[in-house]
């Protein structure tokens, strides 16, 4: 599965892109996943509520599932203006 990530996600964690295997069944299990993969992905990940989550270019919540999805982007909410 393709993971991307934007803004100061990307540069919390330090890079942009990454592929990863994962048994998560929703984006918050695969969120759980990262957290264990680095100290930056936990530091990063570590409040929700400054992170949105889209599943193949669709903006989703959380309790989203990921069966047969491709890629996963995580990014800080959007503003307009």
């Amino acid at each position: 599965m393709d993971l991307r990530y934007f803004s100061w996600l990307r540069e919390r964690i330090g890079t942009g892109h990454e592929v990863v295997e994962t048994q998560a069944r929703t984006v918050a299990e695969l969120i759980e996943e990262l957290k264990d993969r680095s100290e930056a992905h936990a530091f990063a990940l570590s409040d929700l509520k400054s992170v949105r989550a889209a599943v193949d270019q669709q903006l989703v919540g959380f309790d989203a599932p990921l069966e047969g999805a491709r890629e996963v982007a995580l990014f800080p909410p959007m503003t307009g203006g």
